[in-house]
């Protein structure tokens, strides 16, 4: 499967190898059950269960980095941060700064469309506990250094928590001799070809319930990145 990553054009190519990956056993396994299994609110509804692909054109200027697929959220929906808690909050956010058509994101038919802006993940399968395995973490990252190639207009890089901060920095080969920033809120370094990264408390309902992230400052974030975005 990786193999082929080289033979992958653009970013519609890329995603149609991302949505045939099985490189993971426990993912398959995982995503699958649920699929299956549902929970009784989505009981009535036909769940994705694959990899699910990144969202967004191939030349946008803003880039966003999340973790995972949530179970019943983008493995249920087929599309990044829909359907959930964690897409409520980033899709108004997005919205508020003309990154996103509308405020809300409930499935792949209600119409949402990106603006200058393209959504991908760490892993592009929800994990147990949503707790992936170093093993396949290196696995999927390969997916995420190719769209780095090619998604060549990118100026900024938001990431949405630790672990989507430091596969991003691991990516970057002018930083390999720069000690990695320790992660917080807020935090701007320079990466190489001219982009700046980002980082952001991931809108999980663990850190959006507890206030650790609150509104105004996932705001913050989108309003510096639109500034960065437009020079």
């Amino acid at each position: 499967m990786l193999d082929d990553l080289g033979s992958a054009r653009n970013t519609d190519q890329l995603q149609r190898l991302i949505c045939n990956c099985s490189l993971c056993p426990r993912l398959v396994e995982w995503r699958r059950k649920v699929a299956r299994e549902k929970v009784a609110r989505f009981s009535d509804q036909t769940y994705w269960g694959k990899p699910v692909p990144s969202l967004g054109q191939q030349d946008a200027r803003l880039l966003l980095v999340g973790l995972a697929p949530a179970a019943h959220g983008g493995n249920r929906t087929g599309r990044m941060f829909t359907g959930d808690r964690s897409g409520d909050w980033l899709y108004r956010a997005l919205h508020r700064f003309g990154f996103a058509s509308q405020a809300c994101s409930a499935s792949r038919e209600d119409g949402l469309e990106l603006i200058d802006c393209y959504i991908t993940a760490v892993l592009h399968c929800a994990p147990p506990q949503n707790k992936p395995e170093p093993q396949e973490i290196a696995r999927c990252r390969p997916y995420l250094a190719r769209e780095l190639q090619l998604l060549q207009q990118v100026r900024v890089i938001v990431a949405l928590g630790k672990l989507a901060f430091d596969n991003v920095w691991a990516l970057s080969a002018a930083n390999a001799t720069i000690p990695r920033p320790k992660f917080c809120h807020g935090l701007e370094v320079s990466l190489n070809f001219n982009r700046t990264l980002i980082a952001s408390f991931h809108p999980s309902q663990q850190n959006t319930f507890t206030g650790k992230l609150t509104e105004a400052m996932l705001d913050k974030i989108f309003e510096r990145a639109g500034r960065l975005v437009n020079g």
